[in-house]
Order: C-alpha cells, then structure tokens, then sequence
C-alpha cells in the first residue's frame, strides 16, 4: 500500500503579499502509526507510534538538476547572472526571490540551454505546454523562461491557498495529482522535489538575511 502523504502546517506561506519570516531552517519528514508521511520545518512528535525519518538533507553545491540535456555553464557567476529577471518576476508576481531562486537552483542550476528528459526547456523547466499558456515565446530566453515560470507559480500559488509545500509539489507533479491526493503525492522524485526546494530556499534566506 502507498504511503499518504499529508503537509503539516509550516510557518511561511506565499500567498499575495506574504511576508516569509521562518522560525528556524530545518526541515523534517516523518511518518506516523498510520502511515501517513508527514512534511514540516517543525521537529516532529517524539511520541510511541511515531517514526521519524531521517531530517531533509542540506542542499550540496553540486546538487545536479533533473534536465540532462543541451549546454551547461559551469561558471560560478551563472548564479547571479539572472538576478535581475528574478527581482522583476518576484515584485511582478509577489514571489519571495530566495524561492525562485531555490526552484531555479533545483530545476536547471542555472543553465538556460537544458532540456529534461520529458521535455521541460530552460531555467524553471517549462514544459511546451506551461509555456504557452504563461505567454512565453522562447523557453530559451532566461528573462521569458523566469517571467513565465514565476506566473505559474503564482497560479499554482493562488490556487492552493499560498501553502508553500502544495505549491511546489504541484509545479512538479502537476496541480491534478496534488488535488488527488489532496497534498503531496506519494511520488519519490516529488517528495525529494519538495525537500530539495525547500532545502535551498532556507539556504537563500538565511543568506540574504531574511
């Protein structure tokens, strides 16, 4: 029998003008008597019938993005190349930048040229799909890519109330599998998915002082 997967209410959200003040960095999973996993920044209950697992790793520098295709750019300055569109997507969609720097960061580590193996294109591996219904033209293009990925993930912001978690599991899974489900889907990739992003968005604003 799969798993349930259930959020736990976290201390950020990004709803409309949200501000993200988290009380600590770390991030847990666990697993209760039930079966049902359990995704929060808050320590888990110590309690009989609990089982926690292991906490969400610290994101690594060399963390490989799921594209595997097209050019890389190892050069380190390729993580502030962009900022500037990630400030213009952030105040146009009322986004935190640590998030989509994290989402970036885990969906391509900044290369504009890479392809998934599904065909997801550029910076926020925008599907062909996703792109034209946000208006991008060239996927290619990181200004486009980082416009058009923010608008989604306000959409999906929007539509899961500003929860944090079910905003990123569904630009990863897709809106239809997290509404099944009704939170996380029990998928592997979506599961180490969210923690990979939430992972390097505690990273991002704890060093922009946030």
């Amino acid at each position: 029998m799969r798993a349930v997967v259930h959020l736990v209410a976290l201390l950020v959200g990004i709803g409309a003008g949200s501000q993200t003040n988290p009380a600590r960095a770390d991030i847990y999973t666990w697993t209760d008597a039930e079966g049902v996993v359990h995704f929060t920044n808050r320590p888990p209950p110590r309690r009989a019938g609990v089982r926690v697992a292991v906490r969400a790793r610290e994101p690594r520098p060399d963390d490989a993005p799921r594209a595997s295709m097209g050019p890389r750019d190892r050069s380190p300055d390729r993580y502030s190349r962009y900022d500037a569109h990630i400030r213009e997507a952030a105040a146009l969609y009322r986004l935190p930048e640590a998030f989509l720097r994290a989402v970036i960061r885990v969906e391509s580590d900044y290369n504009p040229g890479v392809v998934s193996r599904t065909g997801a294109q550029g910076l926020m591996q925008l599907m062909p799909g996703t792109a034209a219904r946000m208006g991008v033209r060239d996927a290619f293009e990181p200004r486009l890519n980082i416009l058009g990925g923010a608008r989604y993930l306000r959409v999906l912001a929007n539509n899961f109330g500003g929860d944090l978690i079910l905003t990123i599991a569904a630009y990863n899974a897709g809106e239809g599998a997290v509404m099944r489900y009704h939170g996380v889907p029990p998928y592997d990739e979506t599961q180490r998915y969210v923690q990979r992003v939430l992972g390097w968005y505690w990273q991002y604003m704890q060093a922009d002082g946030s």
